[in-house]
C-alpha cells in the first residue's frame, strides 16, 4: 500500500477503538436500577451513539430518555428516547429548547428513580440553559473562541452563566440518583470540565472565572459579571460517576494497526497542548530528523491544540496542524502526516481534519497558494481542499480528543 493507504488505515482503526458502543455496555454492567423509573439524558457529539447503546442494552427498563446532539448526528429513531439537534460550537435556540425539556423530564423525580446521563464533548455547547440572553452569551463564547481560550478556561466561564452546568443538572434530579458514563474529550478527563460537568462538582472557583475576564480583556454585561462572582455546587452526593473512553485509545489503536503495517511506532504524548501552528511545525522537524530511516515510523500523538484565530478564513486546529507541518516536510519522500478530530468534525467545517506529505507543498505552489497567506488567514481548509488534503468521515459517533500521526516509510 502507498503511505497515504496506510494512514487512512490507520485512521479507521483509531476511530472504531473509541466508538463508545462497548463501553458504554460495559459500564452498564454495574448500573443497579432502583424500583422506581429510569430516564435517560444524553448530551453530546456522541450522544446518539451512546443512547443507541444503552437502549440497545436495557430496552424497556428505559421509561423514556432525551439525547441532544450536534446537527446531522442524529442517525435514526431509538425507542423510548426524544431525539434534539442543536448547534455547536456555538449553541442556539434549539440547545435550549432540548435544555428545558430534559430539566423538565427530571424535575419532579422521586428517590427511587434513576437519571441515566451520558455525557460526551460537544456537551457545553448543545446542553445549555443559560442564565443570560442566548444572543450574549454567543458572543462570550466567540470572544473566547478567538482568543484561542482552552476549553477549560472556556467552561469555566460557561458552568456560571448556566442553569444546568457546573454540578446544577445533578441538583435538578434530586432527590433521584444520577448515574453518569463519561466519554472524556479533555486531556486528563477533569470530570467538572467535560460538557462543563452538568453533574460534577466544580473545582473552579468564582476567582477563576473573573481572571480569565481579565486575562482575555472580555467585554461582559454587569448581569454577566455578576453571575460569574457566584460560587457553583462543590457536592454531588446523588451523583455515580464511570469514564469510558478517552484519546488514549485512539493512541493505542493508531500505535496497534501501524505496528501491524510495518511501522515502529513510537508514542509521543496523549496531552499534547499547545498552537496548533507549533504543533504542526515540530512533527516537521522530527520528519527531517528521521527522513533517512532505514526503516519504517510512526510518530503517535493524541490532544487537543488551539489555534489564534487573527484571520476570516475557513479551518480547524488539525487541518492548521497538517497545513503547518506541509511546508516542513515538502520534498521528503514517503513521508505523511495526518492530524483528525476523532469525532468527525475540525472547527466549523465539514472535515475531520487534514492530510500532507511531502508532495503537498509542491502542489499548492504550482497552483498559486501560498501555505503562509492561508495560515496568516487562518484558511487552511480551502488550501488543503486544492490538495487533496482534507479528511472527510461524516460524523463517527464518538469524540474522544484528536490524534496526530506523522509517518515515514521505508
Amino acid at each position: 500500500m502507498t503511505i497515504r493507504e496506510d494512514a487512512k488505515t490507520i485512521i479507521q482503526a483509531a476511530i472504531t477503538s473509541a466508538l463508545p458502543d462497548t463501553a458504554v455496555r460495559k459500564a452498564l454492567d454495574s448500573l443497579e436500577v432502583k424500583e422506581g423509573k429510569l430516564v435517560l439524558v444524553a448530551i453530546g457529539k456522541a450522544a446518539w451513539q451512546m443512547a443507541k447503546a444503552a437502549e440497545d442494552y436495557l430496552g424497556d427498563r428505559i421509561s423514556e430518555g432525551i439525547c441532544i446532539t450536534k446537527y446531522q448526528h442524529v442517525l435514526g429513531e431509538i425507542p423510548h428516547i426524544q431525539c434534539f439537534e442543536a448547534g455547536h460550537p456555538v449553541l442556539d435556540e434549539n440547545s435550549i429548547k432540548a435544555t428545558k425539556e430534559a430539566e423538565k423530564l427530571v424535575s419532579n423525580l422521586k428517590e427511587e428513580d434513576t437519571v441515566l446521563f451520558l455525557v460526551s464533548g460537544g456537551g457545553s455547547a448543545l446542553f445549555e440553559n443559560p442564565l443570560i440572553p442566548l444572543e450574549e452569551l454567543q458572543d462570550i463564547t466567540q470572544q473566547l473562541l478567538d482568543c484561542g481560550a482552552s476549553i477549560t478556561e472556556i467552561n469555566t466561564l460557561r458552568k456560571r452563566l448556566s442553569s444546568v452546568k457546573g454540578g446544577k443538572f445533578a441538583k435538578t434530579c434530586e432527590p433521584a440518583h444520577v448515574f453518569s458514563i463519561i466519554l472524556s474529550d479533555i486531556i486528563g478527563d477533569p470530570l467538572d470540565m467535560i460538557a462543563s460537568g452538568p453533574a460534577y462538582p466544580d473545582s473552579s472557583s468564582a476567582k477563576d472565572a473573573l481572571d480569565i475576564v481579565h486575562k482575555y480583556h472580555l467585554k461582559l454585561s454587569d448581569t454577566a459579571l455578576h453571575l460569574l462572582s457566584e460560587e457553583t455546587p462543590k457536592e454531588c452526593p446523588n451523583v455515580e460517576t464511570h469514564i469510558t473512553g478517552s484519546v488514549k485509545q485512539l493512541c493505542a489503536a493508531a500505535m496497534s494497526k501501524g505496528k501491524e503495517l510495518g511501522y515502529e511506532p513510537i508514542f509521543l504524548t496523549s496531552s499534547l497542548d499547545c498552537l496548533a501552528k507549533e504543533a504542526g511545525n515540530f512533527l516537521a522537524a522530527i520528519a527531517r530528523d528521521y527522513s533517512n530511516s532505514d526503516h519504517s515510523m510512526a510518530f503517535i500523538l493524541g490532544g487537543e491544540t488551539v489555534v489564534h484565530r487573527k484571520g476570516n478564513g475557513k479551518g480547524g486546529r488539525c487541518q492548521e496542524i497538517a497545513l503547518s507541518a506541509a511546508q516542513g516536510i515538502q520534498g521528503l519522500k514517503d513521508v505523511c502526516l495526518f492530524a483528525l478530530g476523532s469525532d468527525g468534525t475540525d472547527g466549523p467545517t465539514d472535515a475531520a481534519g487534514g492530510i500532507v506529505d511531502g508532495n503537498t507543498y509542491s502542489i499548492l505552489k504550482e497552483k498559486g497558494i501560498s501555505i503562509l497567506d492561508y495560515l496568516t488567514r487562518n484558511d487552511s481548509y480551502h488550501a488543503l481542499k486544492q490538495c487533496d488534503g482534507l479528511i472527510i468521515t461524516g460524523p463517527t459517533g464518538t469524540n474522544v480528543n484528536d490524534v496526530i500521526v506523522l509517518l515515514i516509510k521505508r
